[in-house]
């Protein structure tokens, strides 16, 4: 009877981790794979891994938060590894840029903005985009970040703002320009 009862709690802690952790994840994976199909697939794939391992998660080691998007990013690799072609990163699906309230004009100076954000984007360097990916879409602060990536709190303070200089440098060069 203990067992099922552990199991049982185990299962509710799960779902409402899940339901926290969902969005951010999804976020952060379309971010990276601009694909609406693939980021559901694999971000389905990221939460069976959580749930398939879950009775050996620790919190003792890492935040819940830490882990799931160790997964998170592990599954990204593995995705990119085995099917060998790099897809175009875009903002474009990840946020939604248009407002029901916005003109014509309104919106197409919108999407405009956000294709020369995204072409500058795509200028950075992979680690740029990872931290900048998991500080906005994932919306995680830089010790998380620190912790995912293996790097000091304040390594990922300093890349993340040598990464938002560069970028909005070549955003103001490349939208001006």
């Amino acid at each position: 009877m203990r067992e099922t009862r552990q199991g049982s709690e185990s299962s509710v802690i799960f779902a409402e981790l899940y339901d926290e952790f969902m969005p951010k994840v999804y976020r952060y994976i379309s971010y990276k794979v601009n694909n609406e199909q693939l980021t559901e697939d694999l971000t389905s794939t990221v939460f069976e891994k959580a749930l398939d391992n879950f009775e050996r998660y620790s919190s003792d080691k890492a935040a819940f938060s830490t882990w799931i998007f160790s997964i998170a990013r592990n599954t990204l690799i593995d995705y990119y590894r085995t099917n060998a072609k790099r897809q175009t990163e875009s903002l474009d699906e990840t946020f939604d840029i248009v407002s029901e309230d916005d003109s014509p004009d309104e919106e197409l100076e919108k999407k405009e903005e956000w294709e020369y954000l995204n072409r500058c984007l795509i200028e950075l360097t992979a680690e740029e985009q990872e931290i900048i990916r998991l500080k906005f879409a994932a919306e995680f602060n830089n010790r998380q970040i620190a912790k995912i990536l293996g790097l000091s709190e304040s390594n990922v303070g300093v890349k993340l703002f040598r990464s938002l200089k560069k970028l909005g440098e070549a955003f103001k060069e490349s939208y001006n320009g």
